[in-house]
């Protein structure tokens, strides 16, 4: 993606195709993270039995270049998911009023994103990781000139993923892994040194299907 018009319309399918979303408030309908959408019911039995929520923000920065997606590299001294790729964000606690609260403040406490810089433009569908936690991703543009402040005990480097990345299929590399006893299909995005995958991949993968889709007759 280049050019004026090109940004703009990519940003005008975003808010489209997410105006009006809601969180969800039913997890139990929530797909396994990172498991293509057909196989999530074969998963579900290996869920554990109670979920505690929890917010991420999905950052889109309005980059001249093109837009790009904001994402951090766990730090390797973390209990759960050290070292992965992954969006900021955390457990939805409860002095937070709604996963968007819990999603700012997470951005906050862990790359120094400020609120001021972030304009939502909805929900993705929830996902379930095997930590025990239903991730709720709150889409958000970010206009261009904030500064990151990460707090190493969290987070080790941050990099942007460009959205014409994610957009190419060629981009998504399908891969079968067994689960228990159960054959599913999970996605790997590589880029650069970096490879996505988990419920990022799955989280970014939704966005994508979100944008490919064919437009809505109204």
């Amino acid at each position: 993606m280049s050019g004026l018009s090109d940004r703009l319309e990519l940003r005008r399918r975003i808010e489209a195709r997410l105006h009006g979303s809601q969180p969800a408030t039913d997890l139990t309908t929530a797909h396994a993270g990172g498991i293509a959408p057909e196989f999530s019911d074969r998963f579900r039995r290996f869920y554990p039995a109670s979920l505690a929520p929890a917010a991420v923000l999905v950052p889109i920065v309005d980059r001249d270049e093109g837009p790009t997606i904001l994402l951090t590299q766990r730090s390797a001294q973390l209990k759960n998911h050290a070292g992965q790729i992954s969006f900021p964000g955390g457990r939805i606690e409860s002095s937070d009023a709604g996963p968007l609260d819990a999603a700012l403040r997470e951005t906050e406490e862990e790359v120094g994103l400020m609120r001021d810089y972030i304009q939502v433009a909805g929900y993705l569908d929830p996902l379930v990781v095997l930590t025990g936690f239903c991730i709720t991703p709150v889409v958000g543009f970010v206009n261009p000139g904030f500064t990151l402040k990460l707090n190493s005990r969290e987070v080790e480097t941050t990099f942007e993923l460009p959205l014409a990345h994610l957009l190419d299929e060629a981009n998504h590399l399908s891969r079968e892994r067994v689960i228990g006893d159960v054959p599913v299909q999970v996605y790997d995005i590589p880029f650069g040194a970096y490879q996505i995958w988990g419920a990022t991949a799955g989280i970014l993968m939704n966005l994508y299907r979100l944008l490919a889709a064919p437009p809505v007759n109204r």
